[in-house]
């Protein structure tokens, strides 16, 4: 298992990586803030230019904010500040780019058309990336020759805070690309898992999909409400999954009996509950009605003031976790498991 230090490291890569980023939403936003902060030059465009003006401005913010919080150095985050450039084009952006990243809207025709013009734009590029969580990487490149530099990198949100990206290459995906991207990212301080066989939502995306039906119904059959939901969520299985994940929290839970025994011994339950869980595939503009109620009865305050506060707690947790395991890596005793 990849387990890459969570703290900032200078890429080993014989040169900085030249990266370009192509679209200005959050997405693009988070992956030039993360660049940034390591000191790699970005190159960010977008089609729409008033988006890319908010986004120049946006970018740096957040980039310095990292430092702020602890989790950047101060010199490397102004020294991609200075090598940060929002492209008149797409060719200007991409032309020196080692690394070109797609970050547009979820559309599969714009998609192959933005990757189609990757060829003629991007010839010195090693890796072509997409963002996307719903589209097929093999769909996105039907248009393209290079197929083999092609691949999804699916950041969480915020990019420049949750270390997790999945990488799914493509069938006709070169696998020592998929390594060197896979290094690239480590180098930002990420940590990529392999997708092996492209599915929707990728991984995380559908575990976080089928938790938040199963959130979402709790509050709407008034089991429980919004604010409540949360904290059992945040301080009980996911605090627990973020130091082991939900296999090994039951592998561990096993105990003397063994993960067999402790199945077998606990199936009947989980069963249970999984007949008893929601299963509906969409909401009704009713029910859509009363989840916004229900949020905004739970959420008055000012948004800016509650992004700071889970960021900060974001890094205090990805903090510890990093100490834990410098630590039983200096007694020798770290294992595959600990990420």
């Amino acid at each position: 298992m990849d387990r890459p230090s969570l703290a900032v490291m200078r890429p080993s890569l014989g040169g900085q990586v030249i990266v370009a980023i192509v679209g200005a939403g959050d997405i693009g936003r988070g992956w030039a803030s993360l660049c940034i902060a390591q000191g790699w030059p970005v190159r960010l465009f977008d089609h729409e230019t008033k988006s890319l003006v908010e986004a120049h401005a946006n970018v740096i913010t957040r980039a310095r904010r990292l430092v702020a919080l602890g989790y950047a150095d101060a010199e490397a985050v102004e020294r991609g500040v200075a090598n940060f450039n929002v492209s008149r084009s797409l060719l200007q952006a991409c032309a020196e780019a080692h690394w070109i990243i797609e970050a547009i809207h979820e559309d599969v025709i714009a998609k192959q058309k933005m990757f189609e013009a990757f060829e003629s734009v991007g010839h010195r590029a090693r890796i072509v990336s997409s963002s996307t969580t719903a589209i097929p990487i093999k769909d996105i490149v039907a248009r393209c020759r290079r197929q083999d530099r092609c691949m999804i990198a699916h950041p969480l949100n915020p990019p420049e805070l949750i270390p997790l990206v999945e990488v799914v290459p493509g069938p006709h995906t070169d696998g020592a690309l998929v390594e060197l991207l896979k290094g690239w990212l480590r180098a930002l301080g990420r940590i990529p898992i392999t997708v092996k066989r492209a599915k929707q939502g990728n991984v995380a995306g559908r575990i976080a999909a089928a938790v938040w039906r199963e959130a979402i119904d709790l509050v709407l059959t008034g089991v429980v409400d919004v604010a409540d939901l949360d904290r059992a969520v945040a301080v009980g299985p996911a605090l627990g999954w973020a130091a082991a994940g939900p296999h090994l929290t039951y592998h561990l839970a096993a105990g003397g009996r063994g993960v067999e025994g402790f199945i077998q011994h606990l199936l009947s339950t989980f069963e249970s509950t999984w007949a008893d869980l929601a299963t509906w595939q969409r909401l009704d503009p009713e029910q859509q009605h009363r989840l916004v109620q229900a949020l905004s009865r739970a959420y008055q305050g000012d948004i800016d003031t509650m992004r700071d506060a889970r960021d900060a707690k974001l890094v205090a947790i990805l903090k510890a976790l990093e100490e834990v395991r410098r630590e039983r890596e200096s007694l020798g005793v770290a294992t595959e498991d600990e990420a």
